[in-house]
């Protein structure tokens, strides 16, 4: 089930949160391999004050890590399914979340609002972009796309994103009624 007939009506700008929810698997891989990247800096802030530098600086990185890097699936390049990594000529969605989002750290923007964001795409497949929490709303750099989008005028449903507190925890973005159910098995039905 989709959220952007409900959201149309009203356009949000932030995201909701509803509650803790298990970070993807190829996330916790990655923490495992690069402890550090992933634990809280201690540094916080709610949100970005969007101003035309920044919003350039964004652009621009968005820009050039979309240019910079060839689209492949991790099972074409590492013949795994799912493998979280900096990518260095290819990647897949999340490898050009994490790049992007390891850039604007390094030129001093808070990791507290970029956020890795997991979301089901046009094609109800599983998609990564990044979140960057402004006062202007959740903007969402992408690989799919050439321009910076406020969340809800993408095509996605949002499913989870790191927390802005702690990168370690991650919380669910659809509301306990919209949660995928456990399939139920012919065994089970009586």
């Amino acid at each position: 089930m989709s959220l952007k007939p409900q959201l149309e009506t009203q356009k949000v700008a932030f995201l909701q949160s509803f509650g803790d929810t298990l970070p993807p698997i190829g996330y916790v891989n990655f923490c495992r391999e690069r402890e550090t990247e992933c634990r809280p800096s201690g540094r916080f802030a709610d949100r970005i004050q969007l101003s035309a530098a920044k919003s350039r600086e964004l652009a621009e990185v968005n820009t050039s890590v979309n240019e910079a890097v060839a689209p492949i699936t991790d099972l074409d390049l590492y013949g795994k399914v799912e493998v979280w990594t900096y990518p260095v000529k290819e990647g897949d969605c999340e490898d050009y979340v994490l790049l992007k989002r390891r850039i604007l750290i390094e030129r001093g923007w808070p990791e507290s609002a970029l956020l890795i964001t997991v979301v089901r795409d046009e094609n109800n497949e599983g998609h990564a972009v990044l979140t960057v929490r402004t006062d202007h709303g959740d903007l969402v750099l992408d690989n799919k796309q050439r321009e910076i989008m406020a969340w809800a005028d993408t095509p996605y449903t949002f499913v989870k994103q790191q927390s802005a507190r702690n990168p370690l925890v991650w919380i669910s973005l659809l509301p306990p009624t919209l949660e995928p159910q456990p399939a139920v098995s012919a065994s089970n039905r009586q």
